[in-house]
């Protein structure tokens, strides 16, 4: 069985108080640097960073949206906010 992501992924870090939200669906956002070339239909897999390495635990997450920064409310031109969904997992195999 092949499991196949059409788009780009990002592995990320995420501290334990954000993931707990992002797991929970509570959380449908990152504010990032946007220094990864984010694209709409990416994906990102959140791997939880405690005490300076990382658990076993991540989510993966599909951007829906960027918001690129420019100065305006706030958000400097070299961060983005990425908007996020729990992706529609689709695998493919063969028979």
């Amino acid at each position: 069985m092949t499991v196949k992501i059409p788009c780009n992924t990002h592995e990320l870090k995420i501290l334990p108080k954000w993931f707990e939200d992002v797991q929970a669906n509570k959380k449908n956002f990152e504010i990032r640097k946007n220094d990864r070339n984010f694209e709409v239909g990416d994906y990102l897999i959140l791997k939880e960073w405690y005490r300076g390495k990382f658990t076993d635990r991540y989510v993966i997450r599909r951007i829906e949206y960027i918001y690129k920064g420019d100065g305006t409310y706030g958000l400097s031109e070299d961060y983005c906010v990425l908007g996020l969904k729990v992706p529609q997992v689709v695998i493919v195999g063969r028979k």
